[in-house]
């Protein structure tokens, strides 16, 4: 594990990890809210996408530079990230492209992380992805924050929801291996703002949602503790919690993701130009997104 960082700003604290700027905690009057990746589950507590969301198929595209080869979700989380700057109550993570990173993604690029509380429990999570070379760059990017479920204790999986700020019908494409079929939907919310959690939700593993009313999600407990998402400007938002521990316990978290893209669909060709929401920055462009973690 590389350095971990902490910030604070009155109750609330996050720690983030250099390597892959990973979130590794946050909290509310000493109360996680993040998953603690235990590996029984999922040894991660928080990766960064990029450049690429979810899979391709077979790890492998073309694109307009060459060849891409690269596993789910990407390089970024991979490598070490340079801590830039530091302010106490923010932090600041670059990660450039290397001749290494190119053998995988074929572009120059500056990836910086910035994770800034604001106000009295809100995280800002920004990511910067500016084109350092001489040809288009092509990419997608995404969040992967996993939480505590329950928050509380005395409280149980089952008591949690997921919240929409009104009714509305949700679908989600079905997956095969990790590829996006939409030729085969299935409802997730069917006229309401509420989706109760089980972990059945997660028998064919994560589900997406796109065209979430207000770009805003909250998933709460009894109580009212626990986490609200708001990620305007990212496309979709995946839904995943992990299978069951060797032992048949079920996974403790769910993961809430905002993406700029998705995986590859099954009816898509392995163009990185073509994929769902890619983003095309110019050369010297730079391209900025941002969700916030609001504790609840």
């Amino acid at each position: 594990m590389a350095d971990i960082t902490t910030i604070s700003l009155g109750a609330a604290s996050a720690a983030v990890d250099a390597r892959g700027a990973q979130l590794r905690s946050l909290k509310l009057d000493d109360v996680e809210y993040l998953w603690q990746a235990d590996e029984r589950w999922w040894p991660r507590s928080a990766p960064v996408l990029f450049p690429i969301v979810g899979k391709i198929r077979n790890g492998f595209a073309t694109c307009s530079a060459g060849e891409c080869h690269m596993g789910r979700h990407g390089i970024a989380r991979n490598y070490d990230h340079e801590l830039v700057e530091d302010t106490g109550s923010s932090l600041t993570y670059r990660f450039e492209s290397t001749a290494e990173t190119r053998e995988a993604y074929p572009y120059d690029f500056r990836l910086e992380m910035t994770y800034a509380l604001e106000g009295d429990a809100t995280l800002a999570q920004t990511f910067a992805v500016t084109n350092t070379g001489e040809v288009d760059l092509p990419f997608c990017l995404g969040g992967h924050p996993a939480f505590n479920v329950p928050v509380r204790e005395g409280e149980a999986f089952e008591d949690y929801a997921l919240w929409f700020s009104r009714a509305w019908t949700g679908v989600s494409p079905t997956g095969e291996d990790g590829i996006e079929n939409y030729g085969r939907m299935r409802t997730m919310v069917d006229g309401t703002n509420r989706l109760p959690l089980t972990h059945e939700l997660f028998a064919q593993d994560s589900f997406t949602l796109e065209g979430v009313p207000d770009s805003t999600i909250s998933m709460v407990g009894p109580t009212g503790h626990g986490v609200r998402v708001d990620f305007v400007g990212f496309d979709h938002i995946g839904v995943w919690s992990a299978g069951p521990a060797a032992d048949g316990t079920p996974a403790p978290f769910v993961a809430l993701e905002p993406w700029c893209g998705t995986a590859t669909r099954t009816d898509e060709d392995d163009m990185l130009e073509h994929k769902q929401n890619v983003i095309i920055a110019a050369p010297g462009q730079t391209v900025r997104r941002t969700f916030r973690i609001t504790m609840l």
